[in-house]
Order: C-alpha cells, then sequence, then structure tokens
C-alpha cells in the first residue's frame, strides 16, 4: 500500500491528507444531490408507514406516522431544505433521529446509499463553501474519493 504512511504522532496519511480523527456519516441522496448525517444521531431507517396530515403545521411537515406506538412527526428534508420537490420512488426511507426536546423526529429522504467514514482533512467547514440561508444547516463539506457531499447538521435540523 503505497499511498498509506505513518506519520509521527500515530495518524495516518494518505496522499498527503492528514486524516485525523475518523467519524462516521449515513449518506443519502436528495434529488440527485448527496448529504451526510452523523450515524451516531440516527436511531433508525426505515421504510415510509402511512403519513397522516397534520393540519395547519409547517410546510415542511409532512404529518405524524406511528412506529411500533410511538408518534412520530415526519419532516420532508427537501422541503426543508428548499430543494426541488419530487414524487416519493420506492427507495424513499425515513430516518428516525432524536430532537434536543427528546421528540423522535422522521426525515423522509429519497434514497440511503452507505455509510461512509471522513477523517476531519477531509471535511471542509461550511462557512467557506455555502453561503445564505442553507448554511445553518450545514456541518460542513465533505469530499471523499473525488465526491461532493453534503453534512448536514442533525442539531440544528430536527430543533427548528
Amino acid at each position: 500500500m503505497p499511498d498509506l504512511v505513518r506519520a509521527p504522532g500515530t495518524r495516518i496519511v494518505r496522499r498527503g491528507i492528514e486524516r485525523g480523527p475518523v467519524r462516521e456519516f449515513l449518506v443519502f441522496s436528495l434529488a440527485s444531490e448527496l448529504y451526510g448525517v452523523e450515524l451516531a444521531r440516527i436511531r433508525e431507517i426505515l421504510s415510509p408507514p402511512p403519513v397522516t396530515p397534520v393540519p395547519r403545521s409547517p410546510p415542511e411537515v409532512v404529518g405524524v406516522c406511528s412506529v411500533r406506538g410511538l408518534l412520530v412527526t415526519v419532516v420532508d428534508l427537501r422541503r426543508k431544505l428548499r430543494v426541488e420537490e419530487r414524487p416519493l420512488g420506492r427507495r424513499a426511507r425515513i430516518l428516525l433521529a432524536l430532537a434536543q426536546s427528546g421528540e423522535t423526529i422522521g426525515l423522509l429522504v429519497d434514497e440511503v446509499k452507505q455509510v461512509m467514514r471522513l477523517g476531519d482533512g477531509e471535511i471542509e467547514p461550511s462557512a467557506n463553501a455555502l453561503g445564505g440561508d442553507l448554511s445553518e444547516h450545514v456541518l460542513g463539506i465533505g469530499r471523499p474519493q473525488g465526491m461532493f457531499l453534503i453534512l448536514l447538521d442533525l442539531s440544528a435540523i430536527v430543533s427548528s
């Protein structure tokens, strides 16, 4: 493995980039763009159960559903992040995450792709990469293996 070198301080250096501590992200797609959230914050991945609309709820709230007797508010991440809306496909999933209030929130996504490990050296802070309203929900930009991955701050998404 000629591209891996053990650097002083026991950190791994790959192709001249110091990876640093590694974090795991669950990668999913929304409108053909790749997004990621920290895997430790996701409790479960579900096929979408029947969702009951809630009158006078915010536009990003699709409704509520029951997951083993627990009432879960379902948020459409397309609407929350102002991404192009499309009908749900058969690969759509709901990611169950825990909000700061202790409430379980369901995040509706187009498709779950994979789990990806990224070192701090592979994550660009969002202040340098994005501007506007989206930046409050973005943790940073991941650039693993030539990909462009928008890393979301799950705390900001489920708390608002």
